[in-house]
């Protein structure tokens, strides 16, 4: 009975405590500091070794400019037996507060000092330094506990002091050191970077890392340094230096692996530098040994050489699909080559019936689940488009039921919803992206949410759903790359059911359409016309985003690009387009670097 009285006894006093220092944090939060300070003192009274207890006390005495108060209550903290060096800070700081700068300088440094008896505490007093913005002693803080301790290392810490004192060479310095030393994860440490440097070359950040790397590199030639420098010229656009790198690179590693190589081509392939993307997979094509990377970088020439192709080269192309058939065969790893081959006979030759029946072919070979799937998904595509609708249904129903909780899983899907949608089955399709809306690919959920308004928004107007049909007849004659049709397709939209719900989605499929045949113009009009009439509809900010990359990437008015990337980020806060709209915008308005 006593033990449980005892128990009792020890459960109220931490509830109690529990209370006060809810009610501490939450007077303080909203600036009540009459009121935080009674249950500040309490709990220092019943926890005098908590110093955050002590900490609080003391910002709300220095909030209420009670700084006597403060000041006999941190002496009395500073007279026990153990001192927490922190304290020595928060005094120094409470005679800055009353304009008085020696006194403060003299405890600044006994917080400084102290780390002569424990250097483990480098961390607590540099970064409470940092709080306060003293910088200056926030340094020797951090090198003092670092030089009497070799092993501690603040050099994370000591990059971003030196970057806010934009002592930019220092901190590029002890950033490279850690990464050189592997006391940080290379992608953290070049996130840092990133907000110091620009896409500009002679950027004063930009030059000035490229010249500590090259200056690292003579005195101490390691791979690391190459692979920062290519690193750099990628996000400087300059892809012939960066290529220039990573064949560096390549040679200095015993040509192990083409991985490097293959991501720079794909970047400058993406970033329309098709001569440094030609050349880097050629590179690829004429180094490797092995059958399956030489095959993906003649696959990736071919995808670069249909990029505007006409009828003479198409046929080229054929005749080197053909070719590389004949070479490697069918077999369980030369799966791109057929997918990719069926593909082109579809999409680019319009002969659907050989594709599929490549394809066919290939599921009779003993492939993995995931190999079964990547066949059957690039399959019902195809029959999708030759409107062979319920077979291609069959397939993609079978890859989301061997890969449920994969992201390919969920793109089988999307992919059930989306040709349900063309075949005119509104209602399986709506089942299926309800479901898809909390998938964990965001591009598929904001994809799912999309197609699930437009059907839902479209079809409790009009019960006959006649625009909702058409509309799908022109997304299928577009997914046909049939574009002239679908155009024309969408404009009956627009013409005939002016006024209804789906005149906005007309109107931006319609834009896409245009700019894919660089009507920029004609494209232009549909997004204003989307930004005047329909601003509080859910297409809004797809239209200011799209009309902000137009400006900006194809008609060469950035200028005019700005308004429309600063309407998606004060208006459209929960828009997918938000974090690239402020990335584009803080670039277009030209933002100081850190």
């Amino acid at each position: 009975m006593r033990y449980v009285f005892c128990f009792f006894c020890f459960f109220s006093l931490v509830s109690i405590n529990g209370q006060d220092d809810f009610l501490a944090k939450q007077y303080f939060g909203d600036g009540e500091f009459e009121k935080a300070v009674v249950f500040y003192e309490k709990l220092v009274k019943k926890n005098p070794r908590r110093t955050d207890y002590s900490e609080g006390l003391i910002a709300c005495y220095q909030q209420l400019e009670r700084y006597e108060e403060a000041e006999k209550f941190l002496l009395s903290k500073l007279q026990e037996e153990f001192v927490f060096p922190t304290f020595y800070i928060e005094l120094g700081y409470n005679y800055t507060l009353q304009n008085l700068p020696e006194k403060a300088s003299e405890y600044y440094e006994k917080a400084i000092n102290s780390l002569e008896e424990n250097p483990n505490f480098g961390y607590s007093v540099g970064y409470r330094f940092q709080q306060y913005a003293l910088l200056d002693e926030a340094v020797s803080a951090y090198t003092k506990a670092m030089r009497l301790k070799p092993e501690l290392n603040y050099d994370f810490q000591l990059a971003r002091i030196y970057g806010e004192k934009g002592d930019i060479e220092k901190m590029f310095q002890s950033y490279l050191k850690l990464i050189y030393e592997g006391k940080s994860s290379r992608s953290n440490v070049l996130r840092n970077i990133d907000d110091f440097i620009t896409e500009e070359p002679d950027n004063t950040n930009n030059a000035l890392l490229r010249k500590t790397l090259l200056q690292n590199a003579q005195k101490n030639p390691d791979i690391l340094w190459n692979e920062l420098l290519s690193w750099l010229f990628v996000q400087q656009k300059q892809y012939k230096s960066a290529f220039a790198q990573e064949k560096a690179i390549f040679k200095r590693t015993d040509e192990v692996s083409f991985d490097r190589l293959k991501n720079l081509g794909e970047i400058a392939k993406e970033e329309n530098d098709i001569e440094i993307a030609k050349t880097v997979f050629e590179y690829i094509k004429e180094k490797a040994t092995d059958p399956g990377v030489k095959l993906n970088a003649q696959l990736s020439l071919i995808d670069i050489d249909l990029l505007n192709a006409d009828e003479k080269k198409l046929n080229a192309i054929e005749k080197e699909f053909e070719s590389l058939i004949e070479t490697y065969g069918y077999q369980r790893k030369t799966l791109q080559l057929q997918i990719a081959y069926a593909n082109f006979l579809t999409f680019k030759k319009e002969r659907p019936e050989p594709a599929i029946a490549i394809l066919k072919k290939g599921l009779e070979l003993p492939l993995s689940r995931f190999g079964k799937a990547y066949v059957k998904m690039a399959l019902g595509d195809i029959l999708v488009y030759d409107q062979r609708f319920n077979e291609a249904l069959i397939y993609f129903s079978q890859i989301q039921k061997s890969l449920k909780n994969d992201v390919l899983g969920q793109d089988a899907r999307f992919k059930v919803a989306q040709t349900s949608f063309y075949k005119g089955d509104f209602d399986w399709a709506l089942t299926q992206l309800k479901v898809l809306r909390g998938s964990t690919s965001q591009l598929i959920a904001n994809d799912a949410m999309q197609l699930s308004l437009l059907i839902s928004d479209n079809s409790l107007e009009d019960s006959t759903q006649t625009a909702l049909k058409k509309y799908a007849r022109a997304d299928l004659l577009a997914y046909q790359n049939k574009t002239q049709q679908a155009i024309d397709n969408l404009e009956d939209i627009l013409q005939n059911h002016k006024g209804e719900k789906i005149e906005d989605e007309a109107l931006l499929k319609q834009a896409e359409l245009l700019e894919s045949q660089r009507k920029y113009d004609a494209a232009r009009f549909n997004y204003q016309k989307i930004i005047e009439f329909y601003t509080s509809g859910i297409l809004a900010d797809d239209a200011h985003f799209r009309l902000a990359q137009l400006y900006e990437n194809k008609l060469n008015e950035p200028d005019k690009a700005k308004p429309h990337y600063e309407k998606i980020i004060y208006n459209y806060q929960d828009s997918y387009y938000f974090p690239q709209a402020r990335k584009n915008f803080r670039k277009l308005r030209g933002d100081l670097i850190n």
